[in-house]
């Protein structure tokens, strides 16, 4: 059993800024990638950010140059960290990882953080 539990969403102004976090736990032999994913109303889930194991990362245009991901292997946690948030940021942000139990690598998912920033 493989859960991914996230925290640090809430309300704040724009131009303001978050940190969210995302820890996995259970039977876990090795995570391939973490990643965070965005949802808002009306729209699919979009790729934010993502880093590997190597520690490569991956943006998505509109936050390149305001968001942070970061990972801690050690603890099995990334981290998002949010700058100069917009409006348009506001959605349900999902933690992503791929992770290998046993053979072959499987992503699995948090349960969503609220985002939401205001004019």
């Amino acid at each position: 059993q493989v859960q991914l539990v996230e925290s640090g969403g809430g309300l704040v102004q724009a131009g303001g800024s978050l940190r969210l976090s995302c820890a996995a736990s259970g039977s876990i032999k090795r995570i391939i990638t973490m990643g965070w994913y965005r949802q808002a109303p009306g729209n699919e889930r979009e790729l934010v950010a993502a880093v590997a194991s190597d520690g490569k990362t991956n943006y998505a245009d509109s936050v390149r140059g305001r968001f942070t991901i970061s990972r801690d292997n050690a603890k099995n946690t990334v981290y998002l960290q949010m700058n100069s948030l917009k409006p348009e940021d506001t959605a349900i942000y999902y933690c992503n990882a791929d992770i290998v139990q046993y053979y072959s690598p499987r992503p699995y998912w948090g349960q969503g953080t609220q985002v939401t920033i205001s004019s």
